[in-house]
């Protein structure tokens, strides 16, 4: 692993979560520069390194894991065990950050949580992610993605006028989960720094679910109604959809009625501003039947390509549904190079997410693909001041 140039370079992470909303946490602030020690159960380690097929190509590694755990290194430790817990409490010795992601109280069992470390530890960053938070009555039950998207609301204004809820198609409960706790962690330094105190986040994934409501949410707080499912219409802006094209798809934004007027000119529509249901936004979100039939109509005499040149041309917010391979083949996405390459502990080199913050004088930094089990256990646990003896011993113990 090469030395870390990113913002957060001289921090260390103790890392004690899995699956994603944790991990994805743990890997910014890796991203970032900290250096991070991912601590993992012996012979099983992190749920993930099992989510698989698919994997990463020639390698064992499941490409879930390999994605939300770069610039890490796994030790193998079992906690339940006290010669577990010490190694941790003495990574905690020199530790600015704690990240877990256990139900409420499990950590506890082991001596390892907030209130047993806070007076050993007084500047340690403790973050706790999990599904509903440290408390309130729903503080006991684990939480799952698509759980939190239930009952998060977001289903219910997911999916087709005339369907079913939907969740959304990635992780996305998990996702903010862990990026509020990457925001909290990074308010919290800035207070440590000024003042020399520690202190615990805590993260509920159903909390960052109904914070991330936005519009939708404050339309329910304006109106007292929970807003309909519009498949992929817009609830506040018309027309800002999917509309047909004479060989697929295309996403149509107007934003605004300047917008909206420029496109009736240069498409034959003059006739509509002329029109009271189609004059502004308000009218169109009121008569949003017609104004789709009205567009469709006009969207279905061209192919997609030619649609998306003229648009853009126009400077008319629009663009394709592509699939994952057009997204990645896109020449913009590859010119801001949102796939990196990095050499694998298996010999291979694995392909990767990049880290889309962009810092013109530290940016992130890709020291090390995500690491194959215990990979560092040795190499951590004798920089610890553990002997080669002592490392052997727990080894055969199974605390390692």
């Amino acid at each position: 692993m090469t030395e870390p140039t990113g913002p957060l370079k001289g921090l260390r992470v103790v890392d004690l979560t899995r699956v994603l909303a944790g991990p994805t946490c743990t890997q910014m602030l890796g991203d970032l520069g900290a250096e991070v020690i991912k601590i993992e159960r012996p012979e099983a380690g992190d749920d993930t390194r099992g989510f698989a097929p698919p994997y990463v190509p020639r390698t064992k590694e499941s490409a879930y894991f390999v994605g939300v755990n770069r610039n890490k290194q796994s030790v193998t430790v079992d906690i339940a065990k006290p010669e577990g817990q010490a190694i941790v409490h003495r990574l905690l010795e020199t530790a600015d950050i704690l990240v877990e992601n256990f139900k409420v109280g499990a950590l506890a069992k082991y001596g390892l949580g907030w209130e047993q470390l806070k007076e050993k530890y007084p500047g340690l960053i403790y973050c706790s992610i999990t599904g509903f938070g440290q408390t309130g009555p729903y503080a006991p039950r684990p939480g799952y993605d698509a759980l939190i998207q239930a009952m998060g609301g977001v289903m219910s204004l997911t999916g087709e006028i005339e369907g079913e809820p939907q969740k959304v198609g990635i992780p996305v409960a998990d996702l903010f989960a862990g990026l509020y706790g990457t925001i909290g962690v990074l308010a919290a330094l800035r207070h440590k720094q000024a003042t020399g105190q520690g202190q615990q986040i805590d993260i509920g994934m159903l909390d960052t679910h109904v914070a991330w409501l936005a519009n939708q949410g404050m339309n329910y707080l304006a109106t007292g109604e929970n807003p309909p499912r519009l498949g992929n219409q817009h609830p506040n802006i018309v027309p800002y959809q999917v509309f047909p094209t004479a060989d697929g798809y295309m996403v149509l934004s107007i934003g605004n009625d300047p917008t909206f007027e420029r496109f009736c000119r240069n498409f034959g529509l003059e006739h509509l501003l002329a029109d009271e249901r189609y004059a502004t936004n308000a009218a169109r979100v009121g008569n949003r039947a017609l104004v789709t039939e009205t567009l469709t109509a006009v969207t279905k005499t061209r192919p997609t390509r030619e649609w998306i040149e003229k648009l853009e041309a126009l400077k008319i917010g629009c663009g394709p549904i592509n699939t994952l391979k057009d997204v990645f083949a896109d020449p913009h996405v590859v010119a801001r190079n949102m796939v990196v390459e990095m050499p694998h502990a298996s010999g291979e080199t694995v392909q990767v997410i990049a880290n889309p913050v962009k810092l013109s004088a530290t940016p992130p930094d890709y020291r090390s693909a995500a690491p194959v089990l215990g990979q560092h256990t040795e190499g951590v646990l004798s920089g610890l001041g553990y002997s080669a003896e002592e490392i052997a011993a727990m080894r055969r113990s199974g605390i390692v």
